[in-house]
């Protein structure tokens, strides 16, 4: 069975770090795109990071960018997204999703992947 399974969020103050982490089993990472997306409470969900099977394509939403960063590790089978400077506007539940792919694209739209974790809380406060 295919699963993705975030991990990583809680509560950190304003101008903190979190490395969240999305691991897959059932299946191998090194075949798929990675998404990771995020959704508050009372808005849409959004698209936060993406990167291609390879690695070696990344995208970031524009009030993200310089702040956070995508990466993969095939060999562990997970994908991270290394936020830093956190604000309170980052707070909402983050997801990964997977995408199975034979080119090295960075797909950055939800309705491209397939496969979704159940996300984690991430929550920016003092």
């Amino acid at each position: 069975q295919l699963q993705l399974v975030e991990s990583g969020g809680g509560l950190v103050q304003p101008g903190g770090s979190l490395r969240l982490s999305c691991a897959a089993s059932g299946f191998t990472l090194d075949y798929y795109a990675i998404g990771w997306f995020r959704q508050a409470p009372g808005k849409e969900r959004e698209g936060v990071s993406c990167i291609s099977r390879s690695g070696g394509s990344t995208n970031y939403t524009d009030s993200v960018k310089g702040r956070f960063t995508i990466s993969r590790d095939n060999a562990k089978n997970t994908v991270y997204l290394q936020m830093n400077s956190l604000r309170p506007e980052d707070t909402a539940v983050y997801y990964c999703a997977a995408r199975r792919t034979y080119i090295s694209v960075a797909y950055c739209q939800a309705d491209e992947y397939n496969y979704w974790g159940r996300g984690t809380q991430v929550t920016v406060s003092s």
